[in-house]
Protein backbone atom coordinates (compact mmCIF):
# COMPACT_ATOMS: atom_id res chain seq x y z
CA UNK A 1 0.00 0.00 0.00
CA UNK A 2 2.92 2.41 -0.20
CA UNK A 3 3.36 2.55 -3.25
CA UNK A 4 0.68 4.78 -4.38
CA UNK A 5 1.05 8.28 -6.02
CA UNK A 6 1.73 11.02 -3.68
CA UNK A 7 -1.15 13.56 -4.74
CA UNK A 8 -2.42 16.27 -2.06
CA UNK A 9 -5.02 18.11 -3.93
CA UNK A 10 -8.30 16.26 -4.97
CA UNK A 11 -9.41 16.74 -8.53
CA UNK A 12 -12.44 18.75 -9.62
CA UNK A 13 -15.52 16.72 -11.84
CA UNK A 14 -14.29 18.05 -14.77
CA UNK A 15 -10.75 16.83 -13.76
CA UNK A 16 -11.68 13.30 -12.57
CA UNK A 17 -10.99 10.53 -14.14
CA UNK A 18 -14.46 9.07 -16.59
CA UNK A 19 -14.76 5.72 -14.69
CA UNK A 20 -17.57 3.27 -16.18
CA UNK A 21 -20.99 2.54 -15.80
CA UNK A 22 -20.43 -1.01 -14.64
CA UNK A 23 -17.75 -2.62 -12.43
CA UNK A 24 -15.26 -4.63 -14.09
CA UNK A 25 -14.46 -7.20 -11.96
CA UNK A 26 -15.95 -9.36 -9.26
CA UNK A 27 -16.53 -9.23 -5.54
CA UNK A 28 -16.24 -12.28 -3.35
CA UNK A 29 -19.97 -13.21 -2.16
CA UNK A 30 -18.46 -14.22 1.58
CA UNK A 31 -16.93 -12.71 4.36
CA UNK A 32 -13.70 -14.98 4.43
CA UNK A 33 -13.64 -14.53 8.49
CA UNK A 34 -17.70 -13.76 9.43
CA UNK A 35 -19.01 -16.10 6.64
CA UNK A 36 -22.00 -13.49 5.68
CA UNK A 37 -22.59 -11.34 2.75
CA UNK A 38 -20.77 -8.86 1.52
CA UNK A 39 -23.07 -7.65 -0.77
CA UNK A 40 -26.08 -8.51 0.64
CA UNK A 41 -28.94 -9.07 0.98
CA UNK A 42 -28.52 -8.94 4.64
CA UNK A 43 -31.39 -9.08 7.58
CA UNK A 44 -33.47 -7.04 8.43
CA UNK A 45 -33.05 -4.63 11.17
CA UNK A 46 -28.75 -4.04 10.64
CA UNK A 47 -27.13 -0.25 9.95
CA UNK A 48 -24.23 0.59 7.88
CA UNK A 49 -21.32 3.06 8.77
CA UNK A 50 -19.11 4.19 6.61
CA UNK A 51 -14.94 5.10 7.55
CA UNK A 52 -11.77 5.88 5.89
CA UNK A 53 -8.98 6.08 8.22
CA UNK A 54 -5.77 5.01 5.78
CA UNK A 55 -4.76 1.78 4.37
CA UNK A 56 -8.59 -0.18 4.17
CA UNK A 57 -6.20 -3.49 4.69
CA UNK A 58 -6.04 -2.85 8.42
CA UNK A 59 -9.01 -0.82 9.40
CA UNK A 60 -10.91 -3.68 7.91
CA UNK A 61 -9.73 -5.97 10.22
CA UNK A 62 -10.23 -3.49 13.09
CA UNK A 63 -13.99 -3.32 12.20
CA UNK A 64 -14.44 -7.14 12.05
CA UNK A 65 -13.18 -7.98 15.48
CA UNK A 66 -15.84 -6.01 16.95
CA UNK A 67 -18.74 -7.93 18.40
CA UNK A 68 -21.94 -6.84 16.93
CA UNK A 69 -21.09 -6.27 13.09
CA UNK A 70 -22.58 -8.90 11.16
CA UNK A 71 -20.34 -7.84 7.83
CA UNK A 72 -17.38 -5.75 6.72
CA UNK A 73 -16.26 -4.45 3.33
CA UNK A 74 -13.61 -2.38 1.55
CA UNK A 75 -14.19 0.27 -1.28
CA UNK A 76 -13.22 3.31 -2.25
CA UNK A 77 -15.77 6.42 -1.05
CA UNK A 78 -15.81 10.03 -1.24
CA UNK A 79 -14.61 10.88 -4.89
CA UNK A 80 -15.73 11.35 -8.65
CA UNK A 81 -15.34 8.49 -10.27
CA UNK A 82 -18.10 5.56 -10.69
CA UNK A 83 -16.60 2.41 -10.58
CA UNK A 84 -12.92 3.35 -9.97
CA UNK A 85 -9.92 0.27 -10.05
CA UNK A 86 -7.47 0.69 -7.24
CA UNK A 87 -5.07 1.51 -9.65
CA UNK A 88 -6.91 4.59 -10.78
CA UNK A 89 -7.42 5.47 -7.27
CA UNK A 90 -3.67 5.41 -6.34
CA UNK A 91 -3.53 7.96 -9.35
CA UNK A 92 -5.05 10.69 -7.37
CA UNK A 93 -7.02 11.27 -10.09
CA UNK A 94 -11.00 9.70 -8.86
CA UNK A 95 -10.87 11.55 -5.44
CA UNK A 96 -11.94 8.32 -3.21
CA UNK A 97 -10.66 7.75 -0.09
CA UNK A 98 -10.19 3.75 0.77
CA UNK A 99 -12.89 2.85 2.96
CA UNK A 100 -14.71 0.45 5.08
CA UNK A 101 -18.77 -0.27 4.80
CA UNK A 102 -19.36 -1.75 8.66
CA UNK A 103 -22.86 -3.48 8.37
CA UNK A 104 -23.98 -3.69 12.26
CA UNK A 105 -26.40 -5.29 14.54
CA UNK A 106 -27.32 -1.93 16.74
CA UNK A 107 -29.06 -4.34 19.19
CA UNK A 108 -24.84 -5.60 19.62
CA UNK A 109 -22.94 -2.58 19.43
CA UNK A 110 -23.65 1.15 18.85
CA UNK A 111 -23.00 3.30 16.06
CA UNK A 112 -21.19 5.64 19.25
CA UNK A 113 -18.91 2.36 19.35
CA UNK A 114 -18.06 2.28 16.09
CA UNK A 115 -16.72 5.56 16.32
CA UNK A 116 -14.74 5.50 19.06
CA UNK A 117 -13.00 2.81 17.37
CA UNK A 118 -12.44 4.73 14.81
CA UNK A 119 -11.23 7.90 16.59
CA UNK A 120 -8.58 5.36 18.63
CA UNK A 121 -7.18 3.22 15.65
CA UNK A 122 -5.91 5.97 13.89
CA UNK A 123 -4.51 9.42 13.51
CA UNK A 124 -7.67 11.83 11.84
CA UNK A 125 -5.24 14.88 12.14
CA UNK A 126 -2.76 14.07 9.16
CA UNK A 127 -4.75 15.42 6.26
CA UNK A 128 -3.77 13.29 2.97
CA UNK A 129 -1.83 10.72 5.04
CA UNK A 130 -1.43 8.00 7.49
CA UNK A 131 1.74 7.38 9.23
CA UNK A 132 3.67 6.50 5.74
CA UNK A 133 0.87 6.27 3.11
CA UNK A 134 0.38 9.33 1.39
CA UNK A 135 -1.92 10.55 -1.35
CA UNK A 136 -6.00 11.67 -1.02
CA UNK A 137 -7.10 8.07 -0.66
CA UNK A 138 -5.41 7.79 2.43
CA UNK A 139 -7.49 10.77 4.41
CA UNK A 140 -9.64 10.82 7.02
CA UNK A 141 -13.58 10.61 6.70
CA UNK A 142 -17.27 9.35 7.68
CA UNK A 143 -20.19 8.80 5.27
CA UNK A 144 -23.17 9.28 7.19
CA UNK A 145 -26.33 7.36 6.98
CA UNK A 146 -29.87 8.86 7.31
CA UNK A 147 -31.75 4.91 6.84
CA UNK A 148 -30.86 1.22 7.66
CA UNK A 149 -30.50 -0.94 4.69
CA UNK A 150 -34.24 -1.70 4.45
CA UNK A 151 -34.64 1.84 4.21
CA UNK A 152 -35.99 2.76 7.68
CA UNK A 153 -34.76 5.16 9.68
CA UNK A 154 -31.57 5.02 11.67
CA UNK A 155 -31.67 4.18 14.98
CA UNK A 156 -29.13 7.46 15.97
CA UNK A 157 -28.92 10.78 13.57
CA UNK A 158 -25.47 9.63 12.14
CA UNK A 159 -24.33 13.00 11.42
CA UNK A 160 -24.86 14.95 14.10
CA UNK A 161 -23.83 11.85 16.37
CA UNK A 162 -20.25 11.67 14.47
CA UNK A 163 -19.67 15.71 14.47
CA UNK A 164 -20.22 15.80 18.11
CA UNK A 165 -17.77 13.33 18.65
CA UNK A 166 -15.25 14.40 16.57
CA UNK A 167 -15.77 17.80 18.68
CA UNK A 168 -15.45 15.63 22.15
CA UNK A 169 -12.17 13.96 20.44
CA UNK A 170 -10.70 17.42 19.45
CA UNK A 171 -11.07 18.66 22.95
CA UNK A 172 -8.62 15.83 24.28
CA UNK A 173 -6.07 15.81 21.35
CA UNK A 174 -5.97 19.40 21.72
CA UNK A 175 -4.92 19.09 25.30
CA UNK A 176 -2.40 16.23 24.61
CA UNK A 177 -0.78 18.32 22.19
CA UNK A 178 -2.44 17.16 19.07
CA UNK A 179 -3.46 18.87 15.87
CA UNK A 180 -7.03 19.68 14.74
CA UNK A 181 -8.54 17.17 13.10
CA UNK A 182 -9.19 17.02 9.45
CA UNK A 183 -11.73 14.34 9.02
CA UNK A 184 -14.24 15.18 6.62
CA UNK A 185 -18.08 14.14 8.00
CA UNK A 186 -20.30 13.98 4.91
CA UNK A 187 -23.48 12.09 4.05
CA UNK A 188 -22.98 9.16 1.80
CA UNK A 189 -26.42 9.69 0.06
CA UNK A 190 -24.38 11.86 -2.25
CA UNK A 191 -21.02 9.37 -2.04
CA UNK A 192 -21.27 5.81 -3.46
CA UNK A 193 -19.44 3.46 -1.67
CA UNK A 194 -18.05 1.43 -4.38
CA UNK A 195 -16.64 -2.53 -3.39
CA UNK A 196 -12.77 -3.19 -4.26
CA UNK A 197 -11.44 -5.81 -5.67
CA UNK A 198 -11.50 -9.30 -4.94
CA UNK A 199 -8.02 -9.16 -3.33
CA UNK A 200 -8.38 -5.88 -1.32
CA UNK A 201 -11.61 -8.04 0.75
CA UNK A 202 -10.65 -9.05 4.24
CA UNK A 203 -6.60 -8.97 2.91
CA UNK A 204 -5.63 -9.66 6.05
CA UNK A 205 -6.82 -12.56 7.03
CA UNK A 206 -5.49 -13.88 3.82
CA UNK A 207 -2.12 -12.73 4.03
CA UNK A 208 -1.56 -12.18 8.48
CA UNK A 209 1.86 -11.03 7.90
CA UNK A 210 0.92 -8.34 5.14
CA UNK A 211 1.17 -4.56 5.51
CA UNK A 212 -1.13 -2.50 8.05
CA UNK A 213 -0.20 1.13 8.24
CA UNK A 214 -3.41 1.98 10.89
CA UNK A 215 -1.59 3.59 14.41
CA UNK A 216 -3.69 5.46 16.51
CA UNK A 217 -2.25 9.02 18.49
CA UNK A 218 -2.59 6.99 21.41
CA UNK A 219 -5.58 9.19 23.28
CA UNK A 220 -8.68 7.98 24.42
CA UNK A 221 -11.96 8.73 22.86
CA UNK A 222 -14.62 9.60 25.59
CA UNK A 223 -17.49 8.80 23.41
CA UNK A 224 -19.05 5.70 22.46
CA UNK A 225 -19.92 3.07 24.97
CA UNK A 226 -19.57 -0.97 25.43
CA UNK A 227 -23.02 -0.98 26.05
CA UNK A 228 -26.04 -1.12 23.42
CA UNK A 229 -27.42 2.00 23.27
CA UNK A 230 -31.21 1.98 22.82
Amino acid sequence: MLFGSHKNHLPTAEEALPGRPEREFSVPERHTVLGNPLLGPYPEGLEVADFGMGCFWGAERIFWRADGVWTTLVGYQGGQTPNPSYEEVCSGMTGHTEAVRVVFDPSKISYGTLLKLFWESHDPTQGFRQGNDRGTQYRSAIYTHPHTLSGRPQGTAQQSEAEASRDAYQKVLTSAGHAAITTEILPAEDRPFYPAEGYHQQYLDKNPAGYCGIGGTGVSCPVGVTKTES
